[in-house]
């Protein structure tokens, strides 16, 4: 049944358009990483004040997101800033509340699949092999941004399918109230 649901969400969020004001947040989102900033900081940063939280606290609570977690190429940092911005919009705050609990980690599902359906993968170290693009090694140095940086890699690509994919949960959630 679970796997139903799934598939039905994500039919659903495809055939969606978003609205203008999240349209900007998906573009911010990009300007943001085209600026330097990391894959999950760029994502959270685009809706970080939809929830009060500050941009510069949003910018420092997700940089270590960042590179698949520390630069170590696990969970891709886009994909990690939609796991924290679902946990803004859905999270529970009492540990008891098991129902809570579980309803945000249903959207992160939903959301994450969504993602893998899109690109591939949610892991950095698979995004970066897939299409022809070099495979980044792990180490805790940044990558210096330059044009072949850009090139070589389809970081912006992932920053903006998730800014989109969660403007389009948004988007949905919103329409159903």
């Amino acid at each position: 049944m679970a796997t139903v649901v799934v598939i039905i969400i994500v039919i659903i969020m495809r055939n969606n358009t978003i609205s203008p004001e999240f349209e900007t947040r998906v573009e911010h989102a990009v300007d943001y990483f085209m600026q330097g900033y990391g894959c999950c900081q760029s994502v959270v940063a685009a809706f970080a004040d939809l929830y009060g939280l500050d941009h510069q606290l949003a910018l420092k609570i997700a940089v270590g997101f960042g590179g698949g977690v520390g630069r170590m190429r696990m969970m891709c940092g886009a994909v990690s800033g939609i796991v924290m911005l679902v946990g803004l919009e859905e999270g529970q705050t009492d540990g008891a509340d098991r129902e809570g609990k579980s309803h945000c980690y249903m959207i992160v599902q939903q959301l994450l699949e969504e993602s893998k359906l899109q690109n591939g993968s949610i892991i950095c170290a698979e995004i970066l092999g897939l299409n022809g693009h070099d495979k980044a090694a792990n180490s805790y140095v940044a990558s210096e941004r330059t044009a072949e940086y850009y090139k070589k890699r389809p970081c912006v690509a992932k920053v903006e399918s998730a800014a989109r994919i969660f403007a389009e949960y948004l988007t949905n959630k919103k329409g159903k109230h």
